[in-house]
């Protein structure tokens, strides 16, 4: 008695109508493999913004020639750190049509074959120093990391229990975290132990998410199909498996078969009340619904506000930007990278874990970017009262010192922030948010919209400091980032606590109360059908003669 009541599954909610079973090992080997496909992203934003500090690399591609002017050093760089989020508004725009055409399943194995060529092509560069090679290299490889923020959340949100689902989501932005952390600690390790003379100094850790792309590939052979995207395909039998496969149950178990009429009964409603069933319809769907509307809304604020607050230009420019507040020398700055990585790594698992589904979605980003707030308006104020702090030579008295120490503490608060705040919610607002008939459209084109302005923030940044100086581009940041925080708490609809077939009903609501409605209690009764599920007896079974009756 004693092992059972210290052994039960943490993440199981009993007040909820889903049966325990569902919260299984299964579950969490699915949600492993496509949570890993966010450190896509994060190995590239870990690694190339402290490849480009290292001398290796700086002297082979001239990042510093003195015969190039600040700007077009400064364009040089951001040309490099860039381009792979040029890729990704390719790959977000094409990842609808993989994800749609191909299943969940092919689309992550085909945009893996991107990822792993761009690799490839960018690495063996250090062969001939071309700086055409890395930028082809970064932009195939950003093709198929474009592509991973639509596939990884749509699959994760698809197969979650809706109790966990922000903790299922979560993982993917703690995947992105544990690769810029991964990523931060290689280029760290590599600048202590190899040469400044040798181009293995920035191919080593290159390589390293190469390694994590073969791992990937070959867990997606043992995983399901997504159910809800076989029910779109007509594929009802086979949807009742995969299902059946990830819940632990048995195929004719009512669960299964009340979660799969909901499903296709969200569906068919979906198609009766929308204009057709073309690639075109769905395009005209998502644009003349209103309620379609205001979530393209939701994706077009939530990535502009998010992109343009500046957090995640901290995360590309690290070094940089620990530079810019006072810290000296090359490795001093990577060890700062490399413990900023730890930070945000260990922030995203607090809000997956902690907050998003307990908290609530609205509470736990107001608190990440209240906290962002906080840390930008003090780098601001400090390089305000006293910009030279980051230039050769300069002197500073003891209270200097110890406002430079603080603003250094709040690079590390504001990833704190970000980790919490606009970063874990980003993907999972866009994969709960959209319908099942055009999920893989909309979270396409947010996160179109959202490499969009990452590419452009990041190449903006550099331009920035020149234009605005560090002073004015962090007032910058912090008033975009006070907009953000009035934007989330007016326009933003609480989705935690609802399945997501009752987050689609929300949207039926008036525009100006969506964003007001409270998050809802774990049901009384069951959201699949007339009776809660009571673990204390064994559940019938149901047999479903036709796919499109329900049990």
């Amino acid at each position: 008695m004693l092992g059972k009541k210290f052994l039960k599954n943490p993440f199981h909610k009993p007040a909820s109508d889903v049966p325990k079973e569902a919260y299984n090992w299964r579950l969490w080997f699915a949600v492993l493999t496509f949570s890993l496909l966010g450190a896509a992203r994060g190995f590239d934003e870990g690694l190339i913004g402290t490849t480009a500090s290292q001398k290796s690399f700086s002297n082979l591609f001239h990042l510093k020639d003195p015969s190039l002017s600040k700007s077009e050093q400064a364009n040089r760089l951001s040309n490099i750190t860039s381009m792979v989020q040029i890729g990704c508004v390719l790959g977000a725009m094409v990842a609808f049509f993989m994800a749609d055409r191909l299943g969940r399943l092919w689309a992550a194995r085909q945009l893996i074959f991107f990822w792993v060529v761009g690799l490839a092509i960018f690495i063996s560069a250090g062969a001939n120093g071309s700086l055409g090679q890395v930028y082809a290299g970064r932009f195939i490889a950003g093709v198929g990391i474009g592509q991973t923020a639509v596939v990884g959340p749509a699959y994760l949100a698809e197969i979650a229990p809706y109790p966990i689902r922000g903790l299922v989501v979560g993982f993917f932005a703690g995947a992105s975290y544990l690769g810029i952390m991964i990523g931060y600690f290689a280029s760290y390790g590599s600048s202590l132990h190899i040469s400044n003379n040798s181009q293995a100094q920035w191919i080593i850790p290159n390589s390293t998410p190469l390694y994590v792309a073969a791992i990937i590939f070959v867990l997606s052979w043992f995983q399901p199909e997504s159910p809800r995207w076989l029910v779109k395909r007509g594929r009802i039998e086979d949807a009742r498996h995969a299902l059946a496969t990830i819940r632990q149950l048995p195929v004719d178990d009512l669960y299964i078969a009340r979660e799969i009429a909901d499903i296709s009964e969200q569906l068919e409603q979906e198609q009766e009340a929308t204009m057709g069933t073309s690639k075109f319809g769905l395009v005209r769907e998502l644009f003349l619904i209103p309620s379609n509307r205001y979530r393209l809304w939701l994706s077009f604020g939530a990535q502009v506000l998010s992109q343009w607050s500046g957090a995640g230009s901290i995360t590309v420019y690290a070094p940089q930007f620990f530079s810019i507040v006072g810290v000296k020398g090359s490795s001093e700055g990577l060890l700062s990278t490399a413990i900023l990585g730890i930070v945000k790594f260990v922030s995203s698992l607090i809000s997956a874990i902690l907050l998003v589904d307990i908290a609530g979605r609205k509470p736990a980003l107001c608190t990440g970017i209240t906290i962002q707030l906080v840390a930008m308006t003090y780098m601001a104020l400090f390089l305000t009262i006293d910009p030279s702090v980051g230039t050769a030579g300069a002197v500073q008295s003891p209270s200097q010192k110890h406002a430079a120490t603080g603003a250094i503490a709040m690079i590390y608060f504001s990833g704190f922030g970000w980790a919490l705040g606009w970063n874990s919610l980003q993907y999972l607002i866009n994969a709960e948010i959209y319908p099942l008939r055009i999920r893989a459209l909309g979270s396409s084109i947010a996160m179109t919209l959202h490499f969009a302005n990452q590419y452009g923030s990041n190449k903006a940044i550099t331009e920035m400091f020149l234009a605005l100086t560090t002073a004015g581009t962090m007032w910058f940041f912090a008033a975009v980032t006070l907009l953000g925080l009035v934007w989330v708490w007016f326009f933003l609809p609480e989705a935690t606590g609802r399945t997501l077939e009752e987050i689609d009903a929300l949207f039926e609501l008036p525009w100006y109360k969506i964003g007001r409605q409270k998050r809802t209690p774990p049901p009384a009764r069951g959201v699949y059908g007339e009776y809660v599920i009571d673990e204390k007896e064994p559940r019938a079974q149901a047999h479903v003669e036709d796919a499109n009756v329900k049990a």
